[in-house]
């Protein structure tokens, strides 16, 4: 039961690590990558649809990105999603190829993105705060129903302690790689 209830929290905090590095993915460094572009969508025969599956996105150079979409009709639609968007990009179309300059980050708009990766990070730690709540919670719950002795629960929630230590170090790596990417020139 212990062991249940600890691997239920490490593999919790392993998805809300992998969940804060989506989100970091999502905020925008000095350089193009195309999973900037993961959150728009494009309307596609009625359908609303991820970019990436109706185009292909690749990193041209530093600071732009180019789209090849798949079906030609569809470019002024991917177009359209992207300059409304809330990214702030000026897509421009070259043929069957859309190219998307990204403006380089001022310092000012560096520190505030700093800013907000550390409130993500912040709600990171949170999320992993909360699982081991719950699996000590969890763990009282066997000691007050005399499945487990004090000693177990205990060494239980030592070792849930040690699993959100690992947890939350990852979360600091991720944060501490993230701002060094900001602070790049």
């Amino acid at each position: 039961m212990i062991n249940d209830i600890k691997q239920d929290a490490q593999s919790r905090m392993e998805k809300s690590v992998e969940a804060l590095k989506n989100q970091m993915a999502k905020i925008r460094t000095g350089r193009a990558h195309p999973s900037l572009l993961d959150t728009i969508s494009v309307e596609y025969y009625g359908t609303n649809t991820p970019l990436n599956q109706v185009a292909n996105v690749v990193a041209e150079d530093a600071r732009t990105l180019a789209i090849t979409v798949f079906d030609r009709e569809l470019s002024p639609k991917v177009e359209k999603a992207i300059m409304t968007s809330d990214l702030g990009l000026n897509p421009m179309s070259a043929g069957n190829v859309i190219r998307v300059p990204l403006p380089p980050l001022t310092e000012e708009r560096r520190k505030d993105m700093v800013k907000i990766v550390r409130a993500e990070a912040e709600q990171g730690r949170v999320a992993i705060r909360n699982i081991r709540r719950d699996a000590n919670s969890n763990l009282k719950a066997l000691l007050k129903d005399k499945d487990i002795s004090e000693d177990e629960e205990r060494q239980g929630q030592e070792e849930v302690q040690k699993l959100t230590d690992a947890a939350v170090k990852d979360v600091d790596l991720v944060l501490e790689a993230k701002e060094k990417e900001l602070m790049e020139v």
